[in-house]
């Protein structure tokens, strides 16, 4: 398994999967963890290009992602899971719950998309990183994650995020903004009937609430929960997001 993972909570119970946005590493969920590890078996791991899990030899896209996902669930000897993923790792789950429904009891997707963004954006900001390393994209990084006020207020913990960032891969970086280039997932979602909570920040201008809200409406079996936060809303939010996964995942 060439996987980085990682698992905290009770062996014994339910499995949850927690998936990344992009440019960040797991430790991205620590204000999920205490919560999430009172009833559940937390998996939280790194993707592609991110922390020490490798790109593959291939060229990568979501369909790699989405697998890489079943493939820590078969090496954990897991039959079936939940899944909580933000930005990336929501799009990622979406895959997932068109593709493995068998696979997962009930799904969370937050500050995610049917499509993030728009693909010359994406391969743009691909150009950039390759060109000029994590640094330029790093600088700007903390005002696309959070609103001005919570910057002011949260110095540390934004600067922790932005310098895990900047000592990143800019390959890695790179090779996930062309999977986002490409993956659009608009004509899936009518097919998708998992249980499934989408959880939108208010201020997110990455994945702006109105894309929040076609996914309510065109995935069957979806519910819609809206945080007073920017595009990192389990980290601006963090009580108000964990309540709301844990209600989701227990009802």
């Amino acid at each position: 398994m060439n996987i980085e993972y990682h698992l905290d909570g009770p062996k014994e119970a339910p499995m949850l999967v927690l998936a990344n946005s992009l440019g960040t590493t797991w430790d991205m969920w620590q204000p999920q963890m205490a919560a999430l590890t009172r009833d559940f078996n937390v998996l939280r791991y790194n993707p592609r290009g991110h922390g020490s899990t490798p790109l593959p030899s291939c060229e990568l896209n979501l369909e790699i992602l989405g697998r890489d996902v079943i493939a820590l669930l078969d090496h954990l000897d897991v039959e079936n899971a939940s899944f909580c993923g933000i930005s990336m790792g929501g799009l990622t789950g979406l895959w997932l719950a068109r593709h493995y429904p068998a696979r997962f009891r009930k799904m969370v997707v937050a500050n995610t998309a049917a499509r993030i963004g728009s693909e010359e954006a994406w391969l743009q900001r691909a150009r950039q990183v390759r060109e000029q390393g994590l640094s330029a994209v790093a600088a700007g990084s903390s005002a696309r994650w959070f609103t001005p006020e919570f910057i002011r207020h949260a110095h540390p913990q934004v600067s922790r995020l932005v310098m895990q960032l900047s000592h990143g891969s800019a390959v890695g970086y790179a090779a996930c903004c062309d999977v986002l280039a490409q993956a659009d997932l608009h004509a899936d979602a009518g097919r998708i009937n998992l249980p499934l909570l989408v959880v939108a920040g208010e201020f997110d201008t990455i994945t702006p609430l109105v894309q929040a809200q076609w996914l309510h409406q065109h995935i069957a079996k979806a519910r819609l929960e809206v945080l007073p936060a920017a595009h990192l809303s389990n980290i601006a939010c963090p009580e108000e997001f964990n309540t709301s996964v844990v209600n989701f995942l227990h009802t």
